[in-house]
C-alpha cells in the first residue's frame, strides 16, 4: 500500500478559545488498532502540512486503515487525540489513486474495535417446579479472532451477556491492576431462534451502541492519498513468458523498446514511476539490473543539455537508481549513520544558529559549535564508508561517471556531481533528514532534534550539488561553519574550488593499506630464461588500492612506486603455491605483465582477491581464462605451454554480487507488473497506435509525445508481444476466480 499524509486544516473543536495554536501535532498511521507509521511532530499549527509518503507490505487480513490526528504539549504525559479518519477495507477501492479530503471523526474509547466472535447460541424449553413452560437462552463463545493488543500485548477478553431487546454480547479486556477495556460488541436479534435448534455463527464486533452518536463538533479535515493493491499471485509456471521478457529488456536495442522501459512510459500519467519497483527488484534477483540501469542513464543522458541539471529530475532513470539504492543500501545506511543518529539523538544538543529561531537563553556560538561537530561526525562516517558501500552501488556509480564524462568531456567536474545527486542528495541527505523511513530510528524525532537533523541534511546537501553551493544564506552560512571553518563564503567558496576536498565525491570502493610481498620479475630479455627465482625477487612493500588504483610504496605514506590504473586490471586470481614456493599468493593480471603478490595469511588472501576483483568487475574485457601459475624458464609451469602470449588454460572465478541478501518473491513481483500493465492496457494500446502511425508517416506525431519512442518497429513488435503475453495470465486469472482475502500491499 502506498500512502500520502498530505496536510490538515482547521484543526481541533471549533467552540475552543484558540483551537490547536498553541499545540504541535502529529499523525499516525493504524491497521486496525495497531500503529505502523507515524509522521514527525509539526510546530504549533492548526493547518499543518505533513507532506510524507508511506509504502509498506501488509502481512496480515485487516478491517480497518485509520489516522489519527495527535497533539503534543508540555503539560500532558500522554498525545491529546484531535480525531481519526477510519476507512474500511471494502471502501479503499473508492479513494485508490486519488486525493481525498477526509472529516475528522472524535475518538471514543467504546468506537476503537476490531475482531470477530464466534457465538453458538441455542434456545430450549424448559418446565418449571410448577409445571408452568418457559425458554431458556444458551450462549457459547467459541473463539475469537483479530482482537487488538493491549499495551502491546495480547488482551485477556472476557464476555458479557444481556438479554435486552436483541441478546447483547459484550467483550472485555481484563485490566487486572488498571481499568478494563471495552473491545466490542455485536447483537443479535433472538427472533433467528428456533427450538432446540443450535445457531452458530462468526459476527463482527460492533463499537458500542452500535457507534450512534450525536453530531460532533468540527475536528477539521486530513488531505490523503491512498493506494492499495491485492496481489492473486498464481503458480510460477504461468509467469515464466512475462518474467522472461521483462528479464530480456537490457537486451533490447534500444532501450525505450523494451518491456521495462515501455511500462514504465505508459504508468508515468497514472502512478508516476512506482509501476518500476518490481521490475528493479525482479531484475535485482536475477542480476541484471546493472546493464538495465546503465542503458536508461545513457537514454536520459542522450537529452541533457546541461551538465548542471544531470541527473536532477524524477525520470525513469533516476528512480529506477533510487529505489536500486534503497533496496540495497540499508544495511549501509546502518553502518554509516545509525552510530552518529544515535549519539544525536541522545545528546540532543541544541544546534540552532538562525537569529529568527533563537530560543532565549540560546547561546548562538555553543550551537554553532554543537552543529560543526555533529556535521564533521556524519561527513566524516560517509567520507570513511567506501568499504561498507554495496559491489552494486559501486558499480552504477561507476557506470554514471562513465557515461558523465563522455556526454560532457569538457566539464572535469560532471562525473562526480553525476554520482553526488544520488549518494548526497538522494541517500543520506534524506536519511539524516528522516532516519525513521530507513529504518535507523523507531519514530520521528521531537522538533528540535528534527531541526538539527534538518540542518545537517542541508549541509549534506548542498555538498552534493556542485553548481548550487551560493544561491542559499542559510546554507552558506552552514558550509562556513560545519565544513571548512572559514570567516567567509568567499573564502570558503575559493578553497573549495581550488582544492581536492570535492573529490570526496569520487566515492572510493575500498581503500587498505597492508604489508605484503611483492615479486618483481627481471625485464631484461636475458632474465626471463632464469631457473631459479631467489628472495631477491621479492619485496616487501605497502599495497593501496581505490576505486581508481592499484599502488604500492616502499614505505606507508610515500610516493608510489608503480601504480596500475584500476581500469586496466583484467582479472585478480590466485596463484598456485608450487609457482614460487609460497603459500598465500594471488596474482592481478593486468596490460602489461602480471603482478604476483603474497599476502600474510589466507584471509587477508582472499580479502585482496574480492577486493580487487570487485572495483575491476565491470572492466571491459576482462579475462575468461587465466593461468594459475607463473612463466618460468620459457614455459608456463601450469600448461607447459611455450608461448607466454598462449591464452589461460583454467576459466576464471566468476565475480558474484556481494553483500546483497534479499527476500525477493519473483512470481509475486512479476503479478505486480501484471497489475500496472492491466489497469494501464489502454495506455498500452494508445502507445502501439502512435508506434503503428509513426511507422506509416515516418515521422513524430502529436500523439507521439506522451512516449518515448526511438524505434517504432522495434517498439511495436514488444507492444504486440506483451499484448499476448498478458491475454493469456489474464486467462488465467480469469479461471482461478475471485480474488481470495488475503493479507494484500499497502
Amino acid at each position: 500500500m502506498l500512502l500520502s499524509a498530505g496536510e490538515a486544516k482547521n484543526l481541533g473543536p471549533s467552540s475552543g478559545p484558540n483551537r490547536l495554536r498553541d499545540l504541535c501535532t502529529f499523525c499516525t498511521i493504524s491497521l486496525d488498532q495497531e500503529e505502523v507509521y507515524r509522521t514527525k511532530v509539526y510546530e504549533k499549527s492548526v493547518s499543518p502540512f505533513y507532506g510524507e509518503d508511506f509504502y509498506f507490505e501488509i502481512p496480515r487480513p485487516f478491517q480497518c486503515l485509520s489516522f489519527y490526528v495527535y497533539a503534543k504539549s508540555m503539560f500532558q504525559i500522554r498525545d491529546l487525540p484531535v480525531g481519526k479518519v477510519a476507512i474500511r477495507k471494502e471502501d479503499l477501492c473508492k479513494y485508490c489513486g486519488k486525493e481525498n479530503w477526509f472529516q475528522l471523526q472524535p475518538v471514543d474509547p467504546h468506537s476503537e474495535v476490531q475482531g470477530k466472535v464466534h457465538l453458538e447460541m441455542k434456545l430450549n424449553e424448559l418446565i418449571t417446579e410448577n409445571g408452568s413452560i418457559c425458554q431458556q437462552l444458551v450462549v457459547q463463545i467459541i473463539a475469537c479472532q483479530g482482537l487488538p493488543l493491549i499495551s502491546g500485548q495480547n488482551c485477556d477478553p472476557y464476555a458479557t451477556v444481556t438479554l435486552v431487546g436483541p441478546a447483547r454480547v459484550e467483550l472485555w479486556n481484563n485490566g487486572n491492576l488498571a481499568q478494563d477495556v471495552f473491545l466490542g460488541e455485536t447483537r443479535v436479534s433472538v427472533k433467528i431462534l428456533r427450538n432446540d435448534n443450535v445457531h452458530r455463527a462468526w459476527y463482527l464486533l460492533q463499537p458500542k451502541g452500535n457507534g450512534t452518536k450525536s453530531k460532533p463538533d468540527d475536528l477539521g479535515s486530513l488531505r490523503l492519498k491512498v493506494t492499495y493493491t491485492e496481489d492473486n499471485v498464481l503458480p510460477s509456471a504461468f509467469y515464466t513468458a512475462l518474467r522472461n521478457l521483462m528479464l530480456k529488456s537490457l537486451d533490447v536495442k534500444p532501450i525505450s523498446a523494451s518491456a521495462a522501459h515501455v511500462l514504465g512510459d505508459i504508468c508515468r500519467e497514472s502512478v508516476g514511476y512506482e509501476a518500476l519497483l518490481p521490475v528493479v527488484r525482479l531484475l535485482l534477483h536475477h542480476n541484471r539490473l546493472l546493464p538495465f540501469l546503465t542503458s536508461v542513464a545513457a537514454l536520459e543522458l542522450e537529452n541533457t543539455q546541461e551538465a548542471n541539471t544531470i541527473f536532477r529530475g524524477n525520470s525513469l532513470a533516476t528512480r529506477c537508481i533510487d529505489d536500486m539504492i534503497k533496496i540495497v543500501g540499508k544495511s549501509y545506511l546502518t553502518v554509516t549513520l545509525k552510530p552518529v543518529l544515535n549519539e544525536i539523538f541522545e545528546s540532543n544538543k541544541t544546534c540552532e544558529i538562525d537569529p529568527v529561531k533563537l530560543k532565549e537563553g540560546d547561546n548562538v556560538e555553543v550551537n554553532k559549535e554543537n552543529l560543526q561537530g555533529y556535521v564533521q561526525k556524519v561527513f566524516t562516517s560517509v567520507t570513511q564508508s567506501s568499504s561498507s558501500c554495496p559491489p552494486l552501488m559501486c558499480d552504477v556509480f561507476r557506470s554514471l561517471r562513465q557515461l558523465a564524462s563522455k556526454r560532457f568531456p569538457a566539464d572535469p567536474h560532471v562525473q562526480y556531481s553525476a554520482v553526488s545527486s544520488f549518494i548526497f542528495l538522494r541517500f543520506f541527505a534524506v536519511a539524516v533528514l528522516s532516519p525513521h523511513t530507513f529504518q535507523l530510528r523507531s519514530h520521528h524525532p521531537d522538533p528540535e532534534i528534527s531541526r538539527t537533523l534538518t540542518l545537517i541534511s542541508k549541509t549534506i546537501q548542498s555538498l552534493g550539488s556542485w553548481g548550487s553551493l551560493s544561491k542559499n544564506k542559510l546554507v552558506r552560512q552552514l558550509l562556513v561553519i560545519c565544513v571548512l571553518k572559514e570567516p567567509t563564503f568567499e573564502k570558503f567558496s575559493t578553497r573549495y574550488n581550488k582544492t581536492e576536498y570535492f573529490y570526496i565525491f569520487k566515492i572510493p570502493v575500498l581503500v587498505s593499506v597492508v604489508t605484503i610481498w611483492i615479486f618483481f620479475p627481471k625485464v631484461h630479455k636475458r632474465a626471463q630464461g632464469r631457473k631459479r627465482i631467489g628472495k631477491k625477487n621479492f619485496k616487501k612493500r605497502w599495497l593501496r588500492v581505490t576505486n581508481q588504483e592499484l599502488s604500492y610504496h616502499k614505505q606507508k605514506g610515500k610516493e608510489a612506486l608503480c601504480v596500475i590504473p584500476v581500469k586496466n586490471i583484467l582479472g585478480v586470481e590466485k596463484l598456485e603455491e608450487s609457482a614460487f614456493n609460497r603459500k598465500n599468493m594471488f596474482q592481478v593480471i593486468h596490460s602489461e605483465k602480471p603482478l604476483y603478490v603474497q599476502a600474510g595469511n589466507c584471509v587477508e588472501t582472499n580479502s585482496w582477491i574480492e577486493v580487487l576483483s570487485q572495483v575491476s568487475r565491470c572492466n571491459p574485457g576482462r579475462l575468461s581464462t587465466f593461468h594459475p601459475s607463473a612463466y618460468v624458464g620459457g614455459s608456463w609451469l601450469c600448461c607447459k605451454e611455450l608461448n607466454e602470449n598462449t591464452p589461460g588454460c583454467k576459466p576464471c572465478t566468476a565475480t558474484v554480487l556481494a553483500n546483497i541478501q534479499l527476500d525477493i518473491d519473483c512470481d509475486r513481483e512479476t503479478e505486480r507488473i501484471f497489475s500496472f500493465f492491466s489497469s494501464n492496457r489502454s495506455r498500452l494500446q494508445k502507445m502501439e497506435d502512435a508506434c503503428a502511425g509513426m511507422s506509416v508517416y515516418l515521422g513524430q506525431q502529436e500523439e507521439c509525445s506522451a512516449f518515448t519512442i526511438q524505434d517504432p518497429k522495434e517498439t511495436f513488435r514488444t507492444i504486440k508481444e506483451l499484448g499476448e503475453v498478458l491475454d493469456d495470465l489474464q486467462a488465467q486469472h480469469d479461471s482461478k476466480g475471485a480474488l481470495t482475502d488475503e493479507p494484500g500491499t499497502m
